[in-house]
């Protein structure tokens, strides 16, 4: 259904693209048992959106430099049109199944703009038995997402892709794809699928791809979690983990859900309202981890697929991916395979699996997102002998991006001597004061720090937002014994620096890699917070980095 007239946003407009694209393909996803489609939607169109800034006289809050608290507040008391609230109480009224509230701005999903993650999605459960409370928590719903327009990282996003001419938002009401189990309401599996791999394992190529899998909601791998990552073309290739412990130690032991049970505390501000985070226990106790896990058996110190037998489970997907259950891999090469040939691009796709035994088509598979990526076009050459050269800053075999960079004068890194994990979230609030400054300054500049920059786990890495670090112009990350060495590639945050082509290197304590903590700390101090340092060079860095190898390197400007 559409409510109003005018644009309905780049989300909206690629699923519909791809929506006719599935119906002539139709015969190259059927398989026995299995339902693959795009799920049941609403799109507000923008011209509502202008009406509800226009009517409630909120531009001039919309430009101000008001808190997100705050300025989600101001839209919470405003009142959205009147020919939209209709057609909402209506919605209500009829369906009774959780619901994702979901931006489609103008401008998201572009090639090289894609704006992905920046606007805000919530999800609620819709189940109130009064559906003047249905109604209540949609409009909120919606009114957060109007809001999100107008965040600091949403502002900082558009200042540094140098969009001034505004912004207009529709919104995507979409059913949450998943199951009921207790109080708890989410998909058997969540994933994102690209058919370009930007780090190839074993004899993986970069252009057959990779996906991404989580259990539970993808909130896990749209905030950079613990995720199973595999190549389509050999999905039973061995993951690159030391031991079976360890591959217990390190992947998704957590899982988001929307919360169908008892009312949260009220908090319409807060875009996990209705979210929760459980454990494989409750999963297991749910029954969901059938298709998803493998149980470890310390006698053999091997792993069993299935849910079968007593012991802990390590998400590895096996049912699936080794056994062959379901055909989900198939199916999703062929949607790869398919979005390609409509965009004309490489492409990211998000999906969500659910298994239903009692259905008359068990295993549903659910298209939820398509996006363009950007890939390496010319050809650089970075030979690995240069790793040793003592005028280099920075050496790693695991680099994303591709060119030559020779623009930036300025590093801000995290003060390697008492770096300390438990500080992560503060690491985020400091960088993002100083990205600000950057942006308002219109220079980029080198960020280097330790774990995944954009975690939502801030013992994994520092929880920022691309918004908060999107001055950027280069990233470093340093894996520690502490904390894993494996970059996530499914969210939103690395499809943005793939898009703005910012070179990304990932240096390992335990491999080849290099960076010269020594030579910046003998650099000018420019600016300083208590777990970050700005340094400045009279001359420019030289980064270069190699698409095809994933190998870079960062040249000081001169030797000392």
């Amino acid at each position: 259904m559409r409510i109003g007239d005018g644009e309905i946003g780049g989300k909206a407009r690629g699923l519909l693209l791809i929506r006719d694209a599935l119906d002539r393909n139709l015969d190259r996803l059927q398989r026995p048992g299995v339902q693959v489609g795009i799920p049941t939607m609403t799109v507000i169109t923008s011209t509502l959106f202008d009406a509800f800034l226009e009517r409630n006289r909120l531009h001039e809050v919309a430009a101000s430099d008001l808190p997100d608290e705050r300025m989600a507040h101001a839209f919470q008391q405003a009142d959205l049109p009147v020919e939209l609230v209709g057609d909402l109480r209506a919605l209500t009224e009829e369906v009774r199944t959780p619901l994702a509230i979901r931006s489609s701005s103008l401008l998201e999903d572009a090639q090289f703009q894609p704006f992905a993650g920046v606007y805000a999605t919530k999800m609620i459960p819709n189940n109130q038995a009064d559906p003047n409370d249905r109604f209540r928590v949609l409009v909120e719903a919606i009114k957060y997402v109007y809001a999100s327009t107008f965040f600091r990282d949403a502002k900082a996003y558009r200042q540094r892709v140098g969009e001034r001419t505004g912004e207009k938002m529709g919104i995507v009401i979409q059913e949450v794809v998943g199951l009921r189990h207790f109080h708890r309401f989410y998909p058997d599996i969540s994933g994102v699928a690209r058919s370009y791999n930007y780090y190839p394992v074993g004899h993986a190529q970069r252009d057959e791809g990779v996906v991404n899998l989580a259990h539970g909601l993808g909130k896990t791998i749209v905030d950079g979690g613990a995720t199973w990552a595999y190549s389509p073309s050999q999905p039973r290739t061995p993951p690159p983990f030391a031991s079976n412990r360890d591959l217990l130690k390190n992947t998704q032991s957590r899982f988001w859900a929307v919360n169908m049970g008892s009312a949260p505390e009220y908090d319409p501000l807060r875009e996990t309202e209705y979210l929760e985070q459980a454990s494989l226990a409750d999963a297991d106790l749910d029954g969901t981890l059938r298709y998803a896990a493998s149980t470890y058996d310390p006698a053999s110190d091997r792993l069993i697929p299935g849910t079968g037998v007593e012991g802990p489970r390590a998400l590895n997907f096996a049912p699936l991916l080794d056994v062959g259950e379901w055909p989900v891999n198939d199916i999703l090469r062929e949607l790869l395979r398919i979005c390609e040939d409509t965009l004309e691009a490489p492409v990211e796709i998000e999906f969500a699996v659910t298994f239903d035994a009692k259905a008359e088509l068990p295993a549903r598979i659910a298209f939820l997102q398509v996006r363009p990526m950007v890939v390496p076009g010319f050809r650089i050459e970075v030979d690995p002998h240069e790793f040793g050269d003592p005028d280099i800053l920075v050496a790693s075999d695991r680099v994303m991006g591709n060119g030559v960079l020779e623009t930036i004068r300025d590093i801000v890194y995290v003060k390697p001597d008492d770096y300390d994990p438990a500080r992560n979230a503060e690491i985020a609030k400091e960088a993002a004061a100083m990205n600000r400054r950057f942006l308002d300054e219109g220079r980029g500049y080198l960020l280097v720090g330790f774990g995944r920059w954009g975690s939502s786990d801030s013992w994994l890495g520092s929880p920022v937002t691309w918004g908060q670090i999107c001055g950027a112009h280069a990233i470093v990350e340093a894996s520690l014994p502490s904390l894993p060495g494996d970059l996530s590639q499914g969210s939103h945050f690395f499809h943005n620096i793939t898009s703005f082509g910012v070179p990304y290197f990932m240096v390992r304590h335990d491999s080849g890699g290099k960076i010269d903590w020594d030579w910046m700390k003998t650099l000018p101090v420019a600016g300083e917070s208590p777990n970050l340092r700005h340094v400045t060079l009279e001359a420019p860095l030289t980064v270069k980095v190699d698409g095809r190898t994933g190998h870079g390197v960062i040249r000081r400007p001169t030797r000392g």
